[in-house]
């Protein structure tokens, strides 16, 4: 359990924390310590390829994967699409040297809620974490995903 100062209250957030996926393990190392360091949320997990990553996904599920695009075996895009398909379903945030081509469209088919380059400032990735995994926006999907389960749905997750 996490708490959040908005607006002079106290908000809990909740949270299963975020799983980091990159090949490279210097990256990772470096990631899971800005998130811990820059965010209220806990890095629960890491993996090196897509197929790790899906793993890690069903058992310690989540709230957010950060997902590097260029893995080895399966790419991110693959393994995105593979984690949108699970219950619950994480976040998803695309974050890679190569997003020039991966536009809104192309992360959309995949799942994927958010697509961030390596290159731009890192500050941005703690934003951007921050509100996906902020309690108006988990509970906004959360009466999303209950509606839809009274009403047999799976969420259409295009954003």
């Amino acid at each position: 359990m996490f708490f959040a100062l908005q607006t002079g209250s106290v908000k809990t957030v909740m949270s299963n924390g975020i799983l980091v996926v990159d090949d490279n393990a210097s990256i990772r190392r470096l990631l899971c310590n800005f998130v811990e360091s820059n965010t209220p949320f806990k890095v629960c997990g890491e993996a090196e390829n897509g197929a790790e990553a899906i793993a890690k996904t069903k058992e310690l599920q989540p709230d957010l994967v950060l997902l590097d695009l260029t893995l080895p075996g399966m790419s991110g895009t693959q393994t995105a699409s593979a984690l949108r398909l699970l219950d619950p379903r994480p976040k998803i945030i695309l974050f890679t040297l190569h997003a020039d081509g991966v536009n809104k469209e192309l992360a959309s088919v995949f799942g994927i809620d958010l697509v961030l380059s390596k290159a731009d400032k890192i500050d941005l990735l703690a934003t951007h974490i921050k509100t996906l995994l902020s309690p108006e926006a988990t509970g906004a999907a959360e009466t999303t995903k209950s509606t839809q389960s009274r009403e047999g749905n799976r969420p259409n997750r295009v954003h």
